[in-house]
């Protein structure tokens, strides 16, 4: 299984519009502090899926050759986390996307014209793609009421993706992600600050000690952390096109 960070940033990338804070200098300037909208791509020997279409898909498939994906999952309806997959436009029909119900309909509603293939998923239910098992597992995005995380598993390798989450995560879910191989974790800020919606890096850190993953990165970075490569000494910060293989 090889898992590849597409885009590392929050909802509003890095640089920020008008921002010349020290990190969008860095964006600006071509360094790693430069992330694109939230998606993951995981590939296998058979196909790959995609978790989540943020904003710069289109710009993520180019720069990382990608030219079709055989699936899509979505973890939440917000925009940054859907709104690439129109990108697809004139290039690929009939994709198999899949999801809870809830959030099936809020995305699809918009983008019905690329006539997705449409596949509802209930947490907790394993499905396979492209010889992988999903499972979708329930975590806490207020005010989104239905939001998931995604587990995938490829024989004894386990990947752990919280999605966008707070660090209360419900007992069930819990239980599931426990010692995974690698956790990529929702820590949207430093420690020194925090935000009702998501994990800050501190508490993203907590929960990888806390299921004993063996391995952690952090993404949905805002340009509230210092330049990359000064804060990636302190705390394990991803970067578009970070990959990893398992």
């Amino acid at each position: 299984m090889k898992v590849t960070l597409l885009g590392t940033g929050d909802a509003t990338g890095t640089p920020v519009i008008g921002c010349d804070c020290p990190t969008c200098m860095d964006a600006n300037n071509g360094g790693r502090s430069r992330r694109l909208r939230f998606s993951i791509l995981i590939q296998s020997d058979t196909g790959q899926v995609l978790i989540d279409t943020g904003p710069d898909l289109k710009w993520q498939m180019i720069e990382n050759g990608i030219d079709h994906v055989d699936a899509v999952i979505w973890t939440h309806g917000h925009y940054d986390h859907y709104a690439g997959f129109g990108e697809f436009h004139r290039i690929q029909y009939n994709v198999d996307v899949y999801g809870i119900e809830e959030t099936l309909d809020y995305i699809l509603d918009y983008l019905y014209f690329l006539k997705p293939i449409r596949h509802n998923v209930l947490m907790y239910e394993p499905f396979v793609l492209a010889g992988l098992t999903f499972t979708l597992f329930e975590v806490k995005h207020p005010p989104v009421k239905n939001a998931v995380g995604v587990i995938v598993y490829e024989g004894d390798k386990k990947v752990v993706i919280t999605g966008d989450a707070i660090r209360t995560i419900p007992s069930k879910s819990m239980e599931l992600i426990r010692h995974p191989d690698l956790l990529i974790a929702d820590g949207i800020v430093p420690p020194t600050m925090n935000v009702k919606k998501h994990m800050n890096a501190q508490e993203a850190m907590e929960l990888a000690g806390e299921i004993g993953a063996k391995e952690v990165v952090l993404t949905h970075l805002s340009h509230y952390f210092e330049p990359h490569d000064v804060a990636s000494k302190t705390m394990p910060l991803g970067y578009d096109g970070m990959v990893f293989e398992l």
